[in-house]
């Protein structure tokens, strides 16, 4: 059984798999009753450089824009298991001036009225293997401590030099999409 990271901890995904060439990155999250919500939570993608900044606009992933320029990175319409959103990473087509790919949950507020992340009951996220689709590192539950955010960087996926890494977030977003789009220099 693969340990759950907590908010804040890494694991490396190549050191124990060196030819790993390419992950799925799933998110499992229980809205309750709450169903609105559910049909308003989407997912985004974002590649960026060393400052942790987009690369460009199209160098985000989400549901209107579902491959990055590079087709290093896709989100998925059909799902493998119980995920309820998924990504693909093409590890090895990743250009060298990505440094990270930093995995997002917001709430679509055209949908959503006064709906907040803190009424998730669960949000965990998890990697796998693209090849067999073996399990290489899953989350604690990352909703909480949430509280009236409508976005929250969930986690990324980084270089370290020649090493890819994993790191669980958790890092709310009170301002939402407009927030996102400010820390990360891109057009949402």
């Amino acid at each position: 059984m693969v340990n759950e990271l907590p908010k804040g901890a890494n694991a490396s995904l190549t050191r124990e798999i060196p030819g790993l060439r390419g992950i799925v990155i799933g998110i499992d999250w229980d809205p309750g009753a709450e169903h609105v919500l559910a049909d308003a939570l989407t997912l985004l993608t974002i590649l960026c450089d060393e400052r942790g900044k987009a690369l460009s606009d199209d160098h985000v992933v989400y549901f209107n824009q579902l491959v990055s320029a590079d087709l290093s990175t896709v989100q998925l319409q059909e799902l493998m298991g119980q995920d309820d959103e998924q990504l693909e990473i093409d590890l090895s087509a990743v250009p060298p001036e990505v440094d990270r790919i930093v995995v997002i949950v917001y709430i679509n507020e055209g949908v959503a009225g006064r709906r907040t992340l803190g009424q998730l009951r669960r949000c965990t996220l998890r990697v796998l293997n693209q090849d067999g689709g073996g399990l290489l590192v899953q989350t604690v539950d990352l909703s909480q401590g949430l509280d009236s955010e409508t976005a929250v960087s969930l986690g990324q996926v980084y270089r370290r030099g020649a090493e890819w890494k994993f790191k669980a977030l958790g890092s709310g977003y009170s301002t939402g999409l407009a927030g996102v789009a400010k820390d990360f220099g891109v057009a949402l």
